[in-house]
């Protein structure tokens, strides 16, 4: 599949089948491609918990914000929340220059491994940090930066042009269809 596909199909799905178990095998192997993409002055300052388990995710599910712009809606019901999360942190041991940039660079890299297998997810920045690394075991020495969940997606998204350049919100219709409004290429270029 051509770069432009995956990206393309990579949405940011809110709703999964929760039936469909990810293997944790499989996402070390994203975890592995992530290893490999680049990192500021190659200091390599992420780590990543890795939940599978269906205790755990299910303690973690409410420590998520779901949807900025649908403020009607919170989360997915049961039986369409994520089967797997992937914890992004920054080893506070280790020098910061672009721990951010690494960590987005890291979660495309990982959430492009998904999608080619078939998987989806969302990234989130809006987490209860104190709970979730309370729930996970997390010591001190990391800081909880994203959090990426994960399953197999049962939403439909659609990419359209954005009709108002300055209006980008995404929506649900009365199908639940996750429509995303974009920028042109035009309407980004300088």
């Amino acid at each position: 599949m051509k770069v432009i596909d995956l990206v393309t199909k990579s949405r940011s799905y809110r709703r999964f089948d929760q039936s469909v178990q990810i293997p944790e095998q499989e996402m070390k192997e994203w975890i592995e491609a992530a290893r490999r993409a680049h990192s500021g002055a190659n200091l390599q300052p992420l780590r990543y918990h890795l939940t599978t388990d269906k205790a755990e995710a299910d303690t973690l599910f409410p420590l998520l914000k779901w949807a900025g712009y649908l403020t009607d809606w919170d989360g997915p019901e049961e039986g369409e929340r994520p089967t797997a999360y992937v914890t992004v942190l920054r080893d506070t041991e280790v020098k910061d220059v672009a721990s951010k940039t690494d960590a987005g660079i890291a979660m495309q890299t990982i959430m492009l491994s998904a999608v080619e297998k078939g998987y989806g997810g969302c990234i989130f920045a809006s987490i209860n940090r104190k709970e979730w690394a309370r729930v996970i075991g997390l010591s001190d020495r990391y800081e909880i930066l994203f959090v990426m969940a994960l399953g197999a997606p049962v939403e439909e998204v659609k990419l359209e042009e954005a009709a108002d350049k300055d209006d980008i919100k995404y929506y649900r219709d009365e199908n639940q269809v996750h429509h995303v409004p974009k920028r042109t290429v035009s309407d980004l270029l300088v």
